[in-house]
């Protein structure tokens, strides 16, 4: 694989607009993407997320700004992005009805492979994927993850400087998901850029090294995992109480002693607040300690309490609180 190898940065984007009708999917979004590296666009759904990948990827044209992909316009050097790019959206793309071997033979075929270096490719591909067994049956057949492993298969079938993967787990089975994660870490390995879009944070905070936060088609963050936890706080407070009817009161003394918003956890004896430690561990425990003096105070029991770093779900809580949607 040649990742690219131009030496500037795989994805570069300046002020990046797009519109459809009176809505801004993308508005304004900026990003710098190296090359050979896993960067993950972080967002819920309808945050523009899809819409910016299309772009990139030359499916849709940007009504403002500017796109680059190893320095080549989306717009006035289509072509030539198209030849070093791959996407897989979030939907299956193969055809059900066809088998395994017969979707990735008839892709190798359009892209332009002989007919015995397309069988060739499709079955190094099936087997490296782990569908070897599965390869003469319908596609119809297969599990969800079995179906996520043919669409990222038959993205492969040339391979890409970049491949753009859209929520390629959404749906799956835990089981599913490594094993997709897995092969999104072999790709890379082999010298390909992957731009992955997802709405679970965890994928995000185990893939890749760099994350975009995007929330009403703009980027509200962006920077390692550790950059973007410490850009909410030095640590992370969980309390679970003795008695869940006074997790409201709880609530309400904890936002006081720690000057933040309060998260109440599915347990519903359990709370989690970030707390600013004006950016050290040692600060944060000093609040984290005089937060659990006033629940004392307050006559709330507390059966567990414990200070660590922000989870990225915390992250996202806590930055799409503090920019709120667009005016």
């Amino acid at each position: 694989m040649s990742g690219g190898g131009d030496g500037g940065p795989a994805v570069e984007t300046e002020g990046l607009v797009k519109v459809f009708g009176t809505n801004r999917a993308v508005d304004g979004v900026d990003l710098w993407i190296p090359a050979g590296t896993v960067y993950g666009v972080l967002g819920p759904n309808g945050a523009g997320k899809t819409t910016t990948v299309k772009v990139l990827a030359t499916l849709l044209r940007p009504d403002g700004g500017r796109a680059r992909v190893f320095g080549r316009d989306v717009v006035t050097d289509a072509d030539a992005v198209r030849g070093r790019v791959s996407l897989t959206g979030q939907y299956a793309s193969v055809d059900e009805d066809l088998t395994g071997t017969e979707n990735l033979v008839l892709l190798a075929r359009l892209l332009g492979h002989s007919r015995a270096a397309s069988r060739d490719r499709a079955a190094r591909l099936l087997a490296a994927f782990g569908l070897s067994e599965a390869a003469g049956r319908q596609v119809k057949t297969y599990s969800g993850g079995m179906r996520r492993r043919i669409d990222i298969a038959a993205s492969l079938l040339n391979t890409p400087d970049l491949l753009f993967l859209d929520e390629p787990t959404t749906g799956l089975d835990p089981r599913s998901r490594n094993q997709v994660w897995d092969i999104v870490r072999a790709v890379v390995e082999q010298g390909t850029t992957v731009l992955l879009t997802t709405q679970y944070l965890d994928e995000a905070d185990r893939l890749a090294s760099r994350i975009a936060v995007i929330d009403h088609g703009r980027v509200i963050a962006e920077g390692t995992k550790g950059e973007l936890k410490a850009s909410v706080g030095a640590g992370s407070v969980h309390v679970r109480l003795r008695d869940p009817a006074r997790r409201a009161e709880a609530e309400r003394v904890l936002a006081g002693a720690l000057h933040t918003s309060v998260q109440l956890d599915a347990d519903p004896v359990a709370l989690t607040a970030t707390v600013d430690g004006r950016g050290t561990e040692r600060g944060a425990a000093q609040q984290a300690a005089r937060a659990l003096a006033e629940l004392s105070r307050a006559g709330i029991a507390v059966d567990d309490f414990a200070l660590g770093q922000p989870s990225l779900d915390e992250v996202f809580l806590a930055l799409t609180e503090r920019k709120g949607p667009p005016a």
